[in-house]
């Protein structure tokens, strides 16, 4: 996914959700806002902002980003004194371009509580590669498949929350996520006739609300 078009309430709500769909940061893309919304009067007139956001720099530019990303990850786990082999797939158009499998025995130690060492090592890889590649490359780092069932896993709970809001028309807010799982969220139901998504919160504390959509 190189382009994204976001509607929210404001279009810094739009920037954000794009940015958590795309598993980048704002200085990692390009933003043209196609209409900047309004809010109506009591509720009437009212139309949602809406953007679209484009990642600078392409993949094709560069044939050696795969080698160069695992090289980078492989020669971190060595460091670490762990021994493990990591295997490199590129996503499809809904997926991060480049997903790096550690696969091994005793890898617990790299997932950390709810992800979070693996959430750091991750960013450490990106960094590096981005120094070295002089490009941001948003690659996605997994133990095991941990993080692919994870996301199955969050897929389905979006699901049955949204129709959960349509039925009960009321809206649901989950717990606090980092923004790789907020990202499967928004992904999971931007399609989604009935329901629409949303951040809120700052920093850890920021989740994700499923509500329904404004007829």
């Amino acid at each position: 996914m190189k382009e994204l078009e976001v509607s929210a309430k404001t279009v810094d709500e739009a920037i954000q959700s794009a940015l958590e769909q795309l598993g980048v940061t704002e200085d990692q893309v390009e933003v043209v806002v196609l209409t900047k919304g309004k809010s109506g009067l009591l509720g009437m007139g009212s139309e949602e902002a809406k953007v679209r956001v484009s990642l600078l720099g392409g993949l094709e530019e560069r044939g050696d980003v795969a080698s160069v990303a695992k090289e980078v990850l492989e020669t971190l786990i060595q460091s670490m004194g762990i021994s493990a082999e990591v295997s490199v797939t590129q996503g499809s158009t809904n997926e991060l371009p480049l997903t790096l499998d550690i696969e091994g025995d005793d890898l617990g130690v790299l997932i950390g509580r709810r992800g979070q060492t693996l959430a750091s090592l991750q960013y450490i890889v990106r960094l590096i590669v981005a120094e070295k590649l002089k490009m941001w490359v948003p690659t996605n780092v997994d133990v095991a498949g941990y993080k692919k069932r994870r996301y199955e896993s969050l897929r389905s709970l979006a699901l049955r929350l949204a129709e959960q809001v349509k039925r009960n028309r009321r809206l649901i807010t989950l717990e606090p996520m980092p923004a790789d799982e907020r990202r499967i969220i928004h992904l999971a139901l931007a399609d989604h006739p009935d329901v629409a998504t949303q951040s809120t919160g700052e920093g850890e504390t920021r989740k994700v609300a499923i509500l329904l959509k404004k007829p």
